[in-house]
């Protein structure tokens, strides 16, 4: 029998999520809330929208408990800037372990609401949460992920290569950069020499930006 999934505190107070199957937490154990700023807004959203562009469309894969788009999205209501957000979720979590994360805390009362009253018809067809938020989750794996649209950013937040070596190959990376855009940005919190050369292979170049706590550099890469 599968063991379930649990809950742990990080070092910033937010909550994770352990998967036994995996062998790994949803994020850093050093800070959950602390990684999502730092890798996906700080380093990934707020790089694109640096030269103050007003909206963005954000594809990430390994939606889990939706923090890296919970922080996005209360950056855009707080800025006005539209944002456009998919997910790529596997094995969607249940509506209680999404609550029961209280991310909440963190976020304005009206965007946490609507994303827990809206969490399960997001994984069915896209959503508009406020007045600058949309969201879709695509329950479905990366390499069977299909958009006839191209994204600017993406949030790649697999687990780590470690446990799951399938989705960082030049196969699943070359598919999910086939959405992003020309001067697209993709983030991620790990950096290893395999990933930099797949990446500038497939046309992206690359930086080595400074990491979240725990982690000394993460990968960001820009499409060419």
């Amino acid at each position: 029998m599968d063991q379930p999934l649990s809950f742990a505190i990080t070092s910033d107070g937010s909550k994770t999520l352990f998967n036994p199957q995996i062998g790994e937490h949803y994020h850093s154990r050093h800070g959950a809330l602390q990684e999502s700023k730092h890798v996906f807004l700080e380093s990934g959203l707020k790089y694109f929208l640096k030269d103050g562009l007003t909206k963005a469309s954000i594809l990430e894969v390994g939606f889990g408990t939706g923090l890296n788009f919970l922080v996005s999205a209360e950056y855009c209501g707080l800025n006005q800037i539209n944002l456009d957000y998919t997910g790529i979720e596997a094995y969607p979590l249940s509506s209680d372990l999404i609550f029961n994360t209280e991310y909440g805390q963190y976020l304005k009362p009206e965007l946490w609401e609507a994303f827990t009253q809206n969490y399960e018809l997001a994984l069915t067809e896209k959503i508009q949460l406020d007045a600058h938020s949309k969201l879709q989750i695509a329950a479905t794996t990366l390499l069977e992920f299909k958009s006839a649209a191209l994204f600017d950013v993406v949030y790649f937040d697999a687990f780590a290569a470690i446990h799951q070596p399938e989705m960082w190959n030049e196969e699943a990376l070359s598919h999910i950069s086939s959405f992003l855009r020309l001067g697209g940005v993709f983030v991620t919190y790990a950096i290893t020499g395999n990933l930099k050369r797949t990446m500038k292979g497939l046309g992206f170049s690359i930086e080595k930006a400074p990491g979240a706590p725990g982690k000394r550099e993460m990968l960001r890469a820009v499409k060419l």
